[in-house]
This record gives structure tokens, sequence and C-alpha cells, in this order.
């Protein structure tokens, strides 16, 4: 972690960054973009799963930025050996494609944001500060890319569980990347309300985590498409 005499930022000390990217262009100008930034800095780069794992571990950097597909690596595989070894470190997982199947493998190996490789600069740097433990958070257009796959549907013997309006509010604010403590402060209920209605929504969903929840409503149809909002 920072020191005491680190320089301050927007955020307090500055966040260590890590990326870990077999394209090179793509991690000389990721880190060039965090050297202009107060709050973060590039402690340096890795090409492998091999030597992202033996650098995180030797700079000890707070976040590390890990693509999915590092060559014949797995980003997935390296995400989760890395977080149960340093259970404080913050992984941010990018990918050019996203399935359910990859965002319950993303939560089970502690990472803490998925997000679309192809999205904006400003989008992947506030996602940078507003990363932590303790959930996945999704880039909005990641699940609405989920929610346009007509295979995601389900099958017409299924029975979709009724929402009530609270539950529709705070699920299609999960469904947005937010915490509960934010969502709790967005409809100005408190966090162990907002607790209980995530509770009532895994109940009814049949799921074992917020990011299964979202994965199922958005096969039920239950998100609103927010790209026309």
């Amino acid at each position: 972690m920072a020191g005491a005499d680190a320089p301050v930022g927007r955020g307090g000390a500055v966040t260590r960054v890590l990326v870990v990217d077999d394209h090179t262009t793509f991690s000389e100008l990721l880190a060039l973009a965090l050297s202009g930034e107060p709050d973060l800095e590039c402690v340096g780069t890795a090409r492998t799963a091999d030597e992202g794992i033996a650098r995180t571990m030797q700079l000890r950097p707070d976040l590390v930025v890990m693509d999915v597909q590092l060559g014949e690596d797995d980003g997935v595989e390296a995400t989760a050996l890395l977080t149960e070894k340093l259970p404080e470190l913050r992984v941010v997982v990018l990918t050019a494609h996203a399935d359910s199947h990859l965002m319950q493998r993303a939560a089970d190996a502690g990472a803490c944001c998925l997000l679309a490789k192809d999205g904006s600069l400003p989008d992947l740097l506030d996602a940078l500060r507003r990363s932590h433990r303790g959930g996945l958070v999704v880039d909005p257009s990641l699940l609405r890319t989920l929610m346009s796959t007509p295979a995601g549907r389900p099958e017409p013997s299924v029975r979709v569980p009724r929402l009530t309006r609270r539950e529709s509010d705070v699920l299609r604010m999960l469904a947005d990347g937010l915490d509960t403590g934010t969502i709790g402060r967005e409809l100005g209920i408190s966090v162990h309300t907002c607790r209980g209605y995530v509770k009532g929504l895994l109940q009814k969903l049949n799921a074992h985590s917020q990011l299964e929840a979202v994965a199922i409503a958005t096969r039920y149809g239950l998100i609103d498409d927010r790209a026309d909002r």
C-alpha cells in the first residue's frame, strides 16, 4: 500500500496499479494514462499470467487490471490464485466478450469488477477508483449484451417470479453496478433494509449471489433495457 508520504489525489492516497495484458500497445497506453492521474499510479505491466502473478507478489499493488485472455493463459484463473494469496487485492477483469458463465467465474475468482475492454478510458479510470472487494460490479454494457441475446430468455414453461416495485428498483440498480450502500442512498432507505431486499431477490430468483440474481433476472426479462433510457 502507498506510504504515509505518498502524493494525495482526488480520493486520498495513490492507488498503485499493475496492468496484465498481452497486448503491449494497450498496456503502454493505459500505463501512460495512469501516469497522468494524481490518484492512480502504474507500478508495472505483465504479458502472461505467470508474469502477472510474479509481479503482483513482488510489487504488491493495490489493484490489478487483468485481461481475460492472455495468449494461451486464463486471466480468471490467475485472478483466483492472486485473490486467494492476497485477500485485500482488488482485481478488475477486462473482456471483449461476456456471458453469464464468465461473469460467474469472475465473481467466484474474487474479481471486484468486470469491464468491457473496448469501453472508454474515462469509464475505465472511474471503475478503478470505485472498485472494492466484496462483490462483482459488471459493466452495464456487458449486461445489455446478455439482455439482447435471444438464447438468454427462459423456456415458456419456466415460472417467472413476480417482484415488487421496490425489489425491481433494487434489482435494476444492482444491474447498473451499484453497491447496497449507494442503492440505499438513492432510494432513501437504510443499508440494512436494502440488504433485506437483496436477500429477498436471491430467494425469489433462486440465486446464490447478486451476480447470479442479475444474470437470472436478465434471462427472465425482469430488467429494463437501459440503453433506451
